[in-house]
This record gives C-alpha cells, sequence and structure tokens, in this order.
C-alpha cells in the first residue's frame, strides 16, 4: 500500500508522527520500533535555553486520557542539538524540532538556533500555544496578530514551519490558521490539548502542582478529545481547503487515523497513547496498510478530505 503523503512541501513515507511532548527528545522509542518506519519524530518543544519545567505533581491519568502540566522542560536547543539529536540521526529518522518560547525574541533565537541543523531534521513545528509574558501570559495561539509575529520570526531556522494551534479558542480557530498561514507556516497542527481542571475530592486542591487557578490546571489529551480535535480539523478544512493539516487529538487506533483523513488532515500525530503502548506509532503504521488493503484504498491520499458531509 502507498501510505506516502505530502506535508507542504514535505513528502513524508507515511502519515504518522509521533506528537512533541510524547515521545522524548531523542530516540528513545527506537527501542520499540523502527524510527525510520514512520513519518517523522516529532520531539519534546525546546526553547533556546534550558527550562525545569513546572513543580510535581505535572501529570493526572483521567478515566480517557490524562491532564499534565509539564511546563516545556528541556535542556535548550544548543544541548539538544549535541547530545540527542545525533541519536535520531543514527537511525535514520525523519525529524520535527518543536520549539517554544515566553517573548517573540525567544521564538526567533529558538528558530536561529536550528539553521545550522543536519538535514534529517525536515521541518520545524513552532508550539505558539504559550503563555506571552509579554502580554499578560495571553496565548500567542489566542491572536492573530501575535500568531502572525511568531511565525513571521521563525523564518530563520531555514526549514518549513508548521503552527501548533490552541483549540481554546472555540469558532475562531480557522481565523487564527489562516494568520499562520498568511505568515509564512507552511501547515497547521491542530490541535494542542484542551484547558482543564482536576481537583482532589480529599484534599479538595487541584492534583497538578502549578495550577494556577479555575480554567489554568493542565492540558486535557488523550482519547476523551478526539471527536473535539476531529472537529476542529473539518473547521479549519472547511474554511482553508488549501492549507495542510496534521491532526492531533486522541488517536488511539487505525480508524481514528482514518477519521482524522477524511475531515482533511494530511498528517496524523500519535500522543497520549505512547505512553501506554511506546510501540503504538510501529504497529499503527502496519494496521494502516492492511485496513487499506482490507477497503481497496490504494493510497492514503485518496482518503483526505473523503468526508461525506452536508446534505
Amino acid at each position: 500500500m502507498d501510505l506516502s503523503t505530502k506535508v507542504g512541501s514535505i513528502e513524508l513515507p507515511s502519515p504518522i508522527l509521533t506528537a512533541a511532548g510524547t515521545a522524548g527528545h531523542g530516540a528513545e522509542l527506537h527501542t520499540y520500533f523502527d524510527l525510520s518506519s514512520i513519518g517523522a519524530v516529532v520531539v519534546k518543544s525546546l526553547a533556546h535555553f534550558a527550562w525545569q519545567g513546572n513543580p510535581a505533581v505535572r501529570v493526572h491519568q483521567t478515566p480517557a486520557g490524562m491532564i499534565n502540566s509539564v511546563g516545556l522542560q528541556g535542556p535548550g536547543v544548543e544541548a539538544w542539538l549535541a547530545t540527542e539529536l545525533p541519536a535520531l540521526e543514527a537511525v535514520n529518522a525523519r525529524v520535527v524540532a518543536s520549539i517554544w518560547g515566553r517573548t517573540v525574541s525567544d521564538y526567533r533565537a529558538a528558530a536561529e538556533m536550528l539553521a545550522a541543523a543536519p538535514a534529517c531534521v525536515v521541518a520545524v513545528e513552532v508550539n505558539i500555544s504559550c503563555p506571552n509574558t509579554d502580554h499578560g501570559n495571553e496565548l500567542f495561539a489566542h491572536s492573530c496578530e501575535l500568531t502572525e509575529e511568531v511565525i513571521a520570526a521563525t523564518a530563520g531556522c531555514g526549514r518549513p514551519r508548521w503552527a501548533k494551534l490552541s483549540p481554546n479558542v472555540g469558532p475562531g480557530l480557522p481565523a487564527i490558521a489562516k494568520a499562520a498561514w498568511n505568515a509564512g507556516a507552511e501547515a497547521v497542527t491542530l490541535v494542542n490539548t484542551y484547558f482543564g481542571l482536576s481537583i482532589d475530592p480529599v484534599t479538595r486542591r487541584p492534583r497538578l502542582g502549578a495550577d494556577g487557578g479555575p480554567g489554568s490546571g493542565g492540558g486535557v489529551s488523550g482519547a476523551a478529545i478526539h471527536p473535539l480535535a476531529v472537529k476542529a480539523v473539518a473547521d479549519v478544512r472547511a474554511a482553508l481547503p488549501s492549507i495542510p493539516i496534521v491532526a492531533v487529538g486522541g488517536v488511539q487506533s487505525v480508524e481514528d487515523i482514518v477519521e482524522f483523513a477524511l475531515v482533511g488532515a494530511n498528517a496524523v500525530q500519535v500522543g497520549t497513547a505512547n505512553f501506554s503502548d511506546p510501540r503504538i506509532c510501529g504497529r499503527l503504521t502496519s494496521g494502516l496498510a492492511a485496513w487499506c488493503a482490507k477497503h481497496r484504498v490504494a493510497k492514503f491520499t485518496d482518503l483526505v478530505g473523503a468526508a461525506r458531509l452536508g446534505s
């Protein structure tokens, strides 16, 4: 079966990728399956500086996923290039570097540090679902203007950029996606986690250590958000028929991947499921080929946008 796909100018042998924050900084998952067999490894988000992340507790399991407030812990781009990327390059993995920052200049610095990265870094995912300390902790991805500013500032990476967007803007998501595209993003990644809060009934306090008040407890991911993410992808595809989309949100099965493709996703990231089954991306790759053969789908790209929506 032909599982190849394109995300903007990037050709991938498979539409299945890992999601940032769920596959480590390097080649950790190569112990479980061949990383070169999937579309790409999206590494945990990196700033231009090392960052220790949020205080414990950082993760709490929910009935259909988890809520987390890890806080983007990472070694920084320079250390990652020196100590983690070589292992990915050695196993012939295609790599998407994810970057974040607190200010526009933070993003610019991280992007420019990636300019000299080896060719195995095929794209840069710009995680703009982060608080902007220059604007009162407003998330960059909650503003068309800030989204455009960050994407424009990251051109120095010299690679295609994907804008990872927040779903917490409701019906405003297509406008944010259009702003990212207009500013130079080749694709959008939809979606990051949904705002959530979890309270311990005994202590009566938030379960996560970095809680800042109602609605800011952490990000909810996993199977529970899958239908919401499918709707987000469908909405953006309807508004922007030509924009490349990388879908993420609650993927656990081949059917979840096909569902994302049908509503317009060109590729799909697997996130929370990696924690319970580190082999899942490998299994889903072979499973998708079998599904396509069973249903007489010659090419994965024949599924993209093929949902029968409307009357």
